[in-house]
């Protein structure tokens, strides 16, 4: 039964959810974890809930391909990939990175389906949206329909993913909440989220470990996402600014880089739970969750959300096994 006072846009099926929240310890501290890792396997984490939107819009809009960008380990571009395949589609992907002989992890996976990607220096990934968008206009004068997807599938369609799943928390069981903690790469799962807590009239916090851009970057791209979203689908609501706030300070070492301290509490938290997070984004997310969030001996009440990435673990085994 609907209880709100909006309309979702259409979306696909892709995703398994509702994905559990898990009561979980880590040291002495008990906290809730939400386990959006389990979406699938390759369409794994946090970016097949926007997908289910995007490409719904996609197919809607007639596209014969998709364009889409990351890192070469982009845990976005690789459910980009499988999702749309899984519809009959296909992507090129522009990756920032280098090739190589022996791919590793998410690229393993994209060239194992033959994707076609263009891998771009970080100065060329700067103007990765010029790029695509260029490459679409030569495309459509041959006849092609291209759909493009920015980064992390980071739009004002992609987030209601997060809009979703923030109905999906509220609706699984009352835990005593009151902010939700993420890592934000693009910041599409945070956007949602913030839209999430405006549309169904709750005040969490929303806490976004920033790990790719700096943080008055990653504030203005979170707001500007809302803002834009709200006017898009006129939402009948006014953005509370406060309700966001960047966790800054947990990816100094680089985006594509980890330290060894990050590294030995992912080590611990696989051998306490058996969950394995990732080295670019949940791993940080979690030791900033860890140090400021959880307290001894008490249920926090900031839920950690898993966003997934196993599959970027395996590019880095050499560091994870001699720490």
């Amino acid at each position: 039964m609907k209880t709100h006072s909006f309309n979702y846009p259409k979306r696909l099926t892709l995703a398994n959810i509702p994905t559990p929240i898990q009561k979980l310890r880590f040291r002495e501290s008990a906290f809730l974890i939400k386990r959006d890792d389990l979406t699938g396997l390759e369409l794994s984490g946090n970016k097949v809930r926007k997908l289910e939107f995007l490409l719904h819009y996609a197919k809607k809009l007639k596209a014969d391909l998709l364009f889409t960008c990351g890192g070469e380990q982009s845990n976005h571009a690789r459910a980009t990939v499988f999702a749309a395949k899984s519809i009959g589609l296909n992507t090129k992907l522009f990756l920032w990175g280098k090739e190589s002989t022996l791919a590793d992890g998410n690229l393993f996976l994209n060239k194992f389906l033959n994707t076609e990607i263009k891998y771009l220096t970080k100065l060329e990934y700067d103007n990765v949206n010029s790029i695509m968008f260029e490459e679409k206009l030569k495309l459509e004068k041959a006849g092609k329909k291209i759909f493009i997807i920015p980064e992390g599938g980071s739009s004002e369609v992609g987030i209601w993913g997060y809009v979703k799943a923030f109905e999906e928390i509220i609706e699984q069981r009352n835990f005593n909440i009151n902010s939700i903690l993420t890592a934000c790469g693009s910041g599409g799962t945070s956007a949602g989220l913030l839209l999430g807590a405006h549309l169904y009239g709750k005040k969490f916090q929303i806490l976004a470990v920033n790990v790719l851009y700096p943080a008055d970057v990653m504030r203005n791209k979170i707001l500007e996402l809302v803002e834009n979203t709200i006017r898009k689908y006129s939402l009948k609501i006014k953005l509370d600014e406060s309700l966001l706030e960047v966790v800054d300070g947990y990816s100094t070492e680089g985006y594509k880089n980890i330290s060894n301290e990050k590294i030995k509490v992912i080590r611990e938290f696989a051998g306490q739970t058996g969950i394995i997070l990732d080295p670019a984004y949940t791993g940080k997310a979690f030791y900033a969750y860890q140090e400021q969030y959880l307290k001894s001996k008490n249920l926090s009440r900031t839920l950690f959300i898993h966003t997934g990435g196993l599959f970027g673990v395996f590019p880095k085994r050499k560091l994870f096994l001699q720490n």
